[in-house]
């Protein structure tokens, strides 16, 4: 699968603030704790743009089915304009 952000680009030191308690408990758990949220912050990336990609096609079908009743019917507005 192809990744959602360029893996090659160079690495640089951010500024966090995360739960003292949680960040030892990891820290013990993973010899490379920078590599465990990056891949963790990829998924969430990941997961974020597929989500913005279906809302995005969502919203085209329903003004596509709009767009398609509106050509068949009129607008609901129509019959109260006075242009």
């Amino acid at each position: 699968m192809k990744a959602a952000y360029d893996v090659d680009a160079p690495k640089r030191p951010v500024n966090l603030s995360l739960n003292e308690d949680l960040v030892a408990r990891a820290r013990h758990m993973t010899g490379n704790l920078s590599a465990e949220v990056e891949l963790l912050l990829a998924e969430f990336v990941q997961r974020q743009t597929q989500l913005r990609q279906d809302e995005a096609c969502r919203f085209k079908r329903s003004a596509a089915m709009w767009n398609t009743f509106a050509d068949r019917h009129g607008a609901f507005a129509d019959e109260f304009s006075t242009l």
